[in-house]
């Protein structure tokens, strides 16, 4: 699980009369949840399962699916897997709060054997403005072809 934590926040101020709302800087994720490895097969035609955890600064069961996962510097440049579905929610760390678990195309990540990190991205406008991501250690086992 990622060790990354949201422990600050970024103000998004009102317009137009809408409350104004804060997002956390970093999400806390974890790949492949109950997994210790993390192992992703590049070449496999499968799904890899992440688990965005809700902390005390974000909900991810509230907000739009909008995200992007993959190898860190193709999620970087705007490109990844997107989820295969609306993810469904599911307490994935026993914390009592619940997580959203999505299910992304293996074949669309991007991965190619070198990583040790998978990213993330959750962009919170439709146009991919203003996006916090998180990462959590990953294992390839494979090489993309």
């Amino acid at each position: 699980m990622s060790t990354v934590t949201a422990a600050t926040a970024v103000g998004v101020g009102a317009f137009s009369g809408h409350a104004a709302a804060h997002f956390p800087a970093d999400l806390t994720i974890d790949i492949k949840p109950g997994s210790e490895d993390n192992s992703i097969n590049p070449n496999s035609r499968g799904v890899v399962p992440v688990a965005v955890l809700q902390t005390d600064d974000f909900d991810p069961t509230s907000e739009d699916v909008r995200y992007r996962f993959g190898a860190p510097d193709v999620v970087g440049e705007g490109g990844g897997a997107r989820p295969a579905h609306g993810g469904h929610i599911e307490d994935v760390n026993g914390d009592g709060l619940d997580d959203l678990v999505l299910q992304f195309p293996t074949e669309e990540t991007g991965f190619d054997g070198d990583e040790s990190e998978g990213r993330l991205e959750w962009e919170r406008t439709e146009d991919g403005h203003h996006g916090q991501s998180g990462t959590d250690s990953v294992s390839i086992v494979g090489r993309h072809s």
